[in-house]
């Protein structure tokens, strides 16, 4: 099951004065190829950033990097001041291709991994890790599926239960890889209603997509990411043609309709995210 979530393990004193995530310099290559380049920004508690960009800009090796289970070629990713790797306050929920569905777990089981951190290795869950189990499951609409096996979920409640077992966790920095992908209008309004809860509890988060006009809609930051950061700010200014011309290329149409600019991005451009 581990290929469900990457988690910290270790506990680290935040600084109390330190942006919840400094990113400064991180190029990452795979095979003599930059998948990232000199990538530098931070984010402070609470805040919710979309990162866009085409097919191969790096957004998976950004998350990868800042879950500390990739060590960039130069650079240096710190959490709450410290290091990154480790921290048992960063959730990474990768995309569902990397899950193996037919792992015989229930809902329940996978929310429960989420306190391994906080219960240790040779300690079994006691009460109060059930009832926040269970609290993070009301949270996400999930109570009634807590005994259901993984394999049977839709991709909504299975992104759904990926979010319980970070907030199971206590995470305070959450990194979603494409959790809208696939799923239909009514499960994408679900989990952004949830995210929007995450924003409540001062949840900071980052979320991968290739939907411009969502990140745009229901995001108050965005980031434009092709292997090196090409624009981070409020999306008006952000989204603008010359950035978007420049991340995107000839894979990129904008379309003038009477409620504004509407952003089309062809994604089916060869290499990875």
């Amino acid at each position: 099951m581990t290929p469900v979530i990457t988690l910290g393990s270790r506990h680290v004193h935040h600084q109390a004065e330190a942006p919840i995530l400094e990113v400064a310099g991180v190029t990452v290559a795979y095979n003599g190829h930059l998948a990232l380049e000199d990538v530098t920004f931070s984010l402070s508690a609470g805040e919710h950033l979309a990162v866009v960009g085409p097919n191969g800009a790096g957004k998976s090796t950004l998350f990868k990097v800042i879950a500390g289970v990739l060590r960039p070629a130069q650079g240096e990713v710190r959490i709450a001041g410290h290091h990154a790797g480790g921290h048992i306050c960063v959730a990474y929920v990768p995309q569902g291709n990397q899950v193996d569905w037919t792992f015989p777990v229930t809902v329940a089981d996978v929310v429960m991994m989420g306190r391994a951190g906080k219960i240790g290795l040779l300690r079994y869950p006691g009460r109060y890790d059930r009832e926040q189990v269970y609290r993070c499951l009301e949270t996400v609409g999930l109570v009634e599926l807590a005994n259901r096996q993984i394999e049977e979920l839709s991709g909504g409640e299975r992104q759904r239960m990926f979010i319980a077992r970070a907030l199971a966790q206590e995470a305070e920095l959450m990194l979603m890889d494409e959790p809208l992908t696939g799923l239909d209008v009514s499960a994408q309004e679900e989990l952004l209603r949830i995210i929007d809860e995450l924003r409540r509890r001062r949840v900071t988060v980052m979320v991968a997509t290739h939907d411009l006009n969502l990140a745009a809609t229901r995001f108050d930051q965005v980031m434009l990411l092709n292997r090196r950061l090409i624009g981070m700010g409020r999306p008006a200014e952000v989204f603008t043609a010359p950035l978007l011309q420049e991340a995107y290329g000839g894979h990129l149409r904008m379309v003038q309709t009477e409620e504004g600019m509407l952003v089309l991005s062809d994604t089916c451009c060869a290499g990875c995210s």
